[in-house]
């Protein structure tokens, strides 16, 4: 990702320096140790039981429904998706808002796509609920709570495909 900034002789373009900024945002919160980074050495990748036209799809986003959540008590939860929000509330979260936006919710939630690969017969079908994981710097959390819920209930849709969208 890239992000322009001016300077005398006009714009300059340079790439967004994302594990230099947690840190240093983590060391001007005075925190005692440094952000642990999630080691994914052993990511659970696995080919599909099935053809991809049988198969369930979902998404699960890390942005939350405008005033479904309060962020103090922010769970992971299921929402039916036909009433996925035109937005998602991401004002509180950090994130580069210079460089980027979260405006146009089929730029990276791709619904209205996926529902027509559906109806063409890409996919057999998208199922009835999303989900919300919370952007959680506490990796038990993620990993004791919020995870196993998300994926009780990616079981109890059969759905086959989860596209993670982190916002």
């Amino acid at each position: 990702m890239q992000y322009e900034y001016e300077t005398e002789g006009g714009l300059e373009n340079e790439p967004v320096k994302y594990i230099e900024k947690t840190r240093s945002y983590y060391e001007a919160q005075g925190f005692d140790r440094a952000y642990k980074w999630a080691d994914n050495a052993g990511i659970p990748w696995h080919r599909l039981s099935k053809p991809l036209i049988e198969c369930n799809v979902t998404f699960i986003v890390t942005a939350v429904p405008d005033g479904t959540i309060p962020k103090l008590s922010r769970q992971g939860g299921s929402f039916a998706l036909d009433e996925m929000p035109d937005a998602f509330r991401t004002d509180e979260l950090s994130w580069d808002k210079q460089a980027t936006h979260t405006r146009d919710r089929e730029s990276y939630i791709p619904m209205v796509a996926l529902q027509q690969l559906a109806e063409e017969g890409v996919i057999g079908s998208v199922s009835a609920r999303y989900h919300f994981v919370p952007t959680e710097y506490s990796q038990s959390n993620t990993l004791n709570s919020d995870a196993p819920a998300i994926r009780d209930a990616c079981l109890a849709d059969e759905v086959d495909i989860a596209i993670l969208v982190p916002l």
